[in-house]
């Protein structure tokens, strides 16, 4: 089963439960696929899918994050939850260790040697994690590595 396939099943048995906030962010993923199926005129791809649902993830972060800020924690919380249901769809997240340990191999592998490889080392990294991990913590692990 694809992961549209699921989200549109979970949307359906959230409707038939009467989970409305589940309803309201499926609903939401469901349209931006949608949009993004009519603008690429073709079937999306698993990748192409997860992709979406990893920005609305790194919306939801910088919208907690401003939210918290701002002292709304009502809205916050309610950003929270629904980052919650979006995560269900997405692959298991790697910790801070694998990716520092992933990051080490890749260096290893292009024969890295300073902060001038991190363009080249961040292309690999980022192919390999394929959103198994946040971009920014990737990039802190590189660029903490590379100017050790």
């Amino acid at each position: 089963m694809s992961v549209f396939e699921k989200i549109t099943t979970d949307y359906k048995d959230a409707l038939k439960a009467g989970d409305k906030n589940k309803v309201s962010v499926l609903r939401m993923i469901k349209s931006s696929i949608k949009y993004k199926e009519i603008e690429k005129r073709a079937p999306l791809t698993d990748e192409e899918v997860q992709a979406i649902l990893m920005s609305s993830v790194k919306r939801s972060k910088e919208s907690i994050e401003q939210f918290s800020k701002a002292g709304r924690e009502d809205l916050a919380n309610r950003e929270k939850e629904e980052m919650l249901v979006v995560q269900e769809y997405l692959p298991t997240q790697l910790g801070e260790d694998e990716v520092k340990k992933m990051v080490q191999d890749v260096i290893a592998e292009e024969g890295a040697s300073g902060p001038k490889d991190t363009g080249r080392v961040m292309k690999s990294v980022m192919a390999r994690l394929k959103g198994q991990a946040d971009g920014k913590l990737a990039s802190k692990i590189v660029k903490a590595l590379l100017e050790a």
